[in-house]
């Protein structure tokens, strides 16, 4: 009997016990985390970050105390890489101590900021900092800050353009859209520069808006659109330029090449073998003027088709009203007919003659004297000259009456 009664004991000992142990094991933790919360506290949002070797980054720091421990924190770098530089900053100031205020009432959180320095020698990999608040009597506080270094960050900001290529014939505009985006932790101002070859220009233009600008801001983690506006000179040689276009910032330098390609170099010349532009002409008669074309150009021009503008019922023909094709540099002349119309005034008028085809175009403004013609003067003549032996032959018959 006793030793079914000692069995009974020892069952129920082992049930109790291990109860008790986890008890005890939960007060134990319930004091372990408390005490681990108890005292000075130094975090940051974000205590891991990747960087490239010869780059700055900054951390946030928040402090709080328990309420009623408020204290003056002494800040220091417990550990750190060789030859990498750090300092803590609040305000505008470098700083060594922080006050950190006990009262929870307040809700407010001391804070500061650790700047870091990586050389430009590091290798790529992880690298651990330390850094260490103190505010006395064994209130301390360790926060350890994870910086990868890479040569490409994961997060890299960049400037790209839509179509990077283009052509076109000599005195084409040509426009290019281009996206900035910013993926650094902070705002950044771009400086804008072109290297463009001489006597070309380039432009730069926010998207949705219409005035020039020489800097632009992205805000953090976004991204803006540019339009690049580049304008070659008139008198360009055919052939491929490349522009490199550059944005600079604090943090950044972003850069993109832009392709130019010149077609060629498009321009056409009208006016007339001896330079002059006038001419006289008669009424219901046609009057040639020769036409001198000339491709001033370095393409061949095809389709060239002449027109005018003259005054009402007047008639401008030509000897070939479309020249299908002219070579770079050759000129030719074309006959135009000027017939001004049938009870036209005398006195001098405007009449304008174009060339053009889809590439070039040019004109020349005659002036046409209209003229009375000599057979109206001879008749004029006559008939004065009849009137006068006839006013003669009146006078004397019946003079002598």
């Amino acid at each position: 009997m006793k030793s079914a009664r000692n069995n009974i004991i020892s069952s129920k000992t082992r049930a109790v016990i291990p109860a008790l142990a986890m008890t005890a094991a939960m007060i134990l933790g319930v004091s372990s985390a408390s005490a681990a919360g108890d005292g000075l506290d130094m975090s940051t949002v974000y205590p891991g970050i990747t960087i490239k070797a010869g780059e700055s980054a900054t951390f946030d720091l928040d402090f709080t105390c328990d309420e009623g421990e408020s204290c003056d924190a002494e800040l220091s770098v417990k550990s750190m890489p060789e030859n990498w530089t750090g300092y803590f900053k609040g305000g505008s100031k470098q700083i060594t101590r922080v006050h950190v205020d006990g009262d929870a009432a307040t809700g407010d959180k001391a804070e500061a900021d650790f700047n870091l320095t990586v050389p430009e020698d590091t290798e790529d990999g992880v690298y651990t900092v330390e850094l260490e608040a103190d505010g006395g009597a064994g209130n301390t506080d360790i926060l350890e800050l994870s910086v990868t270094v890479s040569r490409e960050e994961a997060l890299q900001s960049s400037f790209t353009s839509e179509y990077p290529e283009q052509q076109g014939a000599s005195g084409t505009t040509f426009s290019f859209n281009t996206t900035v985006v910013n993926n650094r932790a902070d705002d950044q101002t771009y400086t804008i520069t072109a290297d463009v070859p001489t006597g070309w220009q380039a432009r730069f233009t926010p998207s949705g808006e219409s005035t020039n600008v020489a800097s632009l801001p992205v805000t953090a983690g976004s991204s803006q659109g540019m339009t690049v506006t580049v304008t070659p000179p008139e008198n360009v040689e055919k052939g491929d330029y490349t522009i490199p276009i550059s944005l600079v910032s604090a943090e950044d330098t972003l850069s993109t090449e832009l392709t130019v390609s010149i077609t060629g170099t498009y321009s056409v010349l009208l006016s007339t073998s001896d330079g002059r532009l006038s001419l006289d002409a008669y009424a219901d008669k046609e009057t040639s003027v020769t036409l001198s074309v000339t491709n001033q150009g370095n393409v061949d021009l095809e389709n060239l088709n002449l027109t005018s503008s003259a005054p009402t019922d007047w008639e401008v023909t030509f000897s070939e009203s479309t020249i299908d094709l002219l070579e770079a540099g050759a000129t030719k002349e074309v006959t135009a007919y000027v017939k001004p119309c049938q009870n036209v005034i005398t006195g001098d008028y405007a009449t304008t003659i174009s060339i053009r085809n889809d590439e070039a175009s040019s004109s020349a403004d005659f002036r046409v004297s209209v003229k009375t013609s000599t057979t109206w003067g001879i008749v004029a003549i006559g008939v004065i000259v009849v009137l006068v032996v006839a006013l003669g032959m009146i006078f004397k018959k019946f003079g002598r009456r």
